[in-house]
């Protein structure tokens, strides 16, 4: 029997899992034209495998193979066929898409117990954490999970990150303020040496994934120092270098101020607003690679002597790079 599925979605490398997985189940998948399976598959009513009709395979088995797929491509097979739609509610499907050290993770969120115990299925955890990030080891970090793969996101809050004369009042304050997740955010003072580092280890990050980290800030109605002077930023793996870029304060398109006495290394990156209200630079990438255990560590760095005052640090946040809109 032969069976054909048609899917009015893009096939990706997950969902060619899915396809292996089907043919483990001894279906004979057979593309009518290569250039139209590329892209859709169509499933004639009334199959069977074995004289057993499709419809009355175990749901089990469908849950399994919805497991080797990605979040997004499981919850596009449910709304498709009713085939999958009992299925892709299983715990098992959903337990596979959640880290496996979760409950590591969430031992340090006062709230971890609670959402665990709260929630009526895998799936109500996930979509949890992806709406509604959580505080994590002990308040100095944020942790959620990116919808449409489950892959691993964490916001280093201020007081997780070292910045030069942070712990000076002079120089740098700590206050709460009500569109912060975190208990306080940094607010500059006065300083004419502006450093800040963050670092994380590797292995809290998803495997073979590609990162991006971004600084997370913003300026209060009074501020100065920022306009005529970019800045550099390093990423360094266990103190070896792999990236470095120069970024500026201003948004895109906005007159700046160069010092002839900077080096601009390739070209300028400039902050984007987020929908939450802070700003956001982007600081570099980096591969998480299976298996790697060391240290990341970010850098920004403005020595120039100028004085700046008036800006709000939130943190750095590290998710998983949007290459859809790298690429635009």
């Amino acid at each position: 029997m032969i069976l054909y599925y048609f899917l009015k979605v893009s096939v990706t490398s997950h969902t060619k899992d899915l396809i292996a997985s089907l043919s483990h189940l001894r279906f004979n998948i057979i593309p009518s034209k290569q250039k139209r399976f590329d892209r859709r598959m169509e499933l004639r009513s009334g199959s069977a495998v074995g004289g057993v009709p499709l419809n009355d395979l175990p749901e089990g088995c469908w849950a399994n193979v919805l497991s080797l797929t990605t979040p997004r491509d499981a919850c596009r097979l449910s709304a498709v066929s009713p085939i999958f739609k009992s299925a892709a509610e299983s715990d098992v499907v959903w337990q596979s898409f959640l880290p496996h050290d979760l409950e590591s993770i969430l031992s340090t969120a006062p709230d971890g117990s609670l959402l665990m115990s709260s929630a009526s299925s895998k799936k109500e955890v996930y979509f949890s954490l992806c709406d509604n990030p959580i505080i994590v080891d002990n308040g100095r970090k944020s942790f959620s999970l990116e919808k449409k793969s489950g892959k691993k996101c964490y916001v280093l809050s201020a007081m997780d990150l070292e910045i030069t004369w942070g712990d000076t009042p002079m120089y740098w304050t700590w206050n709460s303020i009500s569109d912060s997740r975190f208990a306080e955010v940094a607010e500059l003072k006065d300083v004419c040496w502006f450093e800040i580092r963050g670092k994380i280890s590797t292995c809290l990050l998803s495997p073979e994934t590609l990162y991006t980290a971004y600084l997370v800030y913003k300026f209060p109605p009074r501020t100065y120092g920022f306009d005529n002077q970019p800045v550099d930023v390093t990423m360094r793996l266990d103190e070896g270098e792999i990236g470095a870029r120069t970024v500026s304060w201003n948004p895109q398109g906005r007159r700046r101020y160069i010092n002839g006495s900077v080096t601009v290394r390739g070209s300028v990156h400039y902050p984007k607003e987020r929908g939450d209200g802070w700003l956001e630079t982007e600081l570099g990438d980096f591969f998480s690679a299976e298996g790697e255990d060391g240290e990341l560590e970010m850098r920004l760095f403005d020595d120039s002597g100028q004085w700046k005052s008036g800006f709000v640090l939130d943190g750095i946040e590290i998710r998983p790079k949007d290459v859809s809109r790298a690429a635009s």
